[in-house]
């Protein structure tokens, strides 16, 4: 029979379909162009292959193609009758997952990978930092996320995608010295892999190092498509260190050409968190507000993700919409999130509207108000999902809060107790309480 990458068995018989598939799997894996259409070319290949159907699934959803997605999930399973019992789990997991139920698709994850663990694209759904279990709204979910993979090691060897997330994960728990030589070899092994580059800027952004990571994917992005999708979010890194370096006017360029919502390579999530993010951190940094940009993203976002749904999208949300000012929206927003928590269906609870309180109080320049829906939840904050880096959106609200209230002292108890990143927070006003 034939057979994956990386060496599972393959229901088709079509060597068209399966390399086709194969093809479609690498693009998928390493967020290359071209995804869809190798699937296209293993389903004409193979109508009943129903692997690259739900593959081909999966990435209409990551793209925010939610009903198309379900059309290629149902052509996937009324193919199940003679599949092995390793792609008819593969097939239940990805049911799962295309219907919306993350706390059954998680479930069903960890039981089929401690039988199958080297189905990467069952692993591929939670490997990185915003997947199923960064997602979860658990505690802890950062050491979750590197004891699954830690557990996987073995299975999976020198593989080049493996190490990357592995390095990556290793760098999120604050294991600096053991994620670098596993993310540098991912990058020796297969210098074009994303996922390396990806981990390598979050590594500088941790050891505090943003002209090392602005020099890297400078060079870096040279070589990889405008269209893939993980190009705009690294722009997004490399954007943040020119902030932290000062380098305003780079910064401003690579939003604008490469990250902002109408230039933007990544899915709908992507582009709403990366051009956000952005805009908070320019004006903690004590640049002024750019209002049409504002403007833009919230009728992105609240055109894109009309209802609540996932806790780190909608913290995004809840800032666009605290800028534009439409309190009763936010509201709106917040009851959305407590009836989603209320059936279960939000793990993360109270987390995201007491950072959107928080946001909206800082827009009225009420930095009490801010520090009080802030500390409490504090500790709280990976819960929420995103990478270390991405949650520093919240604590340097709160830095600017403690600034704002004048109370130097918090501040530098705050700074004292962070365990990563730079000297040169870019936080206006922050270099005088150091």
């Amino acid at each position: 029979m034939l057979t994956d990458r990386y060496g599972l068995l393959l229901s088709t018989t079509s060597s068209a379909a399966r390399d086709a598939y194969v093809e479609g799997c690498e693009a998928k894996l390493t967020m290359y162009p071209g995804a869809i259409e190798s699937f296209d070319r293993a389903i004409a290949a193979d109508p009943g292959f129903a692997l690259a159907h739900a593959a081909r699934a999966h990435t209409l959803l990551e793209r925010g193609d939610a009903a198309a997605a379900r059309a290629s999930m149902a052509a996937a399973n009324s193919l199940t009758a003679s599949l092995s019992a390793r792609e008819a789990g593969h097939i239940a997991f990805f049911r799962l997952l295309v219907a919306g139920d993350a706390e059954g698709a998680l479930s069903a994850l960890r039981a089929h990978l401690k039988t199958w663990p080297r189905d990467v694209m069952v692993l591929a759904t939670t490997a990185f930092t915003n997947g199923l279990i960064g997602n979860s709204g658990r505690s802890g979910q950062k050491r979750m996320l590197l004891e699954l993979l830690e557990t996987l090691a073995t299975s999976y060897g020198d593989d080049w995608w493996f190490t990357a997330h592995y390095g990556m994960a290793l760098s999120e728990n604050r294991q600096r010295a053991a994620a670098r030589p596993k993310i540098e070899r991912s990058l020796a092994q297969n210098p074009k892999n994303p996922w390396a580059a990806h981990a390598f800027a979050h590594l500088c952004y941790e050891e505090g190092d943003a002209s090392a990571a602005c020099a890297f994917l400078t060079a870096w992005l040279t070589t990889y498509p405008r269209n893939g999708a993980l190009y705009s979010h690294l722009s997004w890194h490399r954007a943040l260190g020119h902030l932290e370096t000062g380098d305003t006017a780079a910064a401003l360029r690579l939003f604008r050409e490469t990250f902002a919502p109408d230039v933007h390579s990544g899915p709908p999530r992507g582009k709403l968190n990366d051009a956000v993010s952005f805009l908070w951190r320019w004006e903690l940094a004590g640049h002024p507000r750019d209002a049409e940009a504002w403007r833009v993203m919230h009728d992105f976002a609240t055109g894109a993700f009309p209802r609540a749904g996932l806790a780190f999208s909608d913290m995004h949300i809840a800032l666009a919409e605290a800028v534009a000012g439409t309190e009763a929206a936010l509201e709106a927003r917040e009851r959305q999130i407590e009836e989603l928590a209320h059936n279960g269906r939000y793990a993360s609870g109270p987390l995201v509207p007491a950072v959107s309180r928080a946001f909206a109080a800082f827009e009225r320049h009420d930095f009490v108000a801010t520090i009080n829906a802030l500390e409490p939840i504090a500790g709280e904050l990976e819960r929420i999902g995103g990478s270390r880096a991405q949650l520093d959106l919240v604590e340097f609200t709160l830095l600017k809060a403690y600034l704002g209230a004048n109370r130097p002292q918090d501040a530098r108890r705050m700074l004292s107790n962070r365990p990563r990143g730079s000297s040169s927070i870019p936080v206006a006003g922050l270099a005088a309480v150091h």
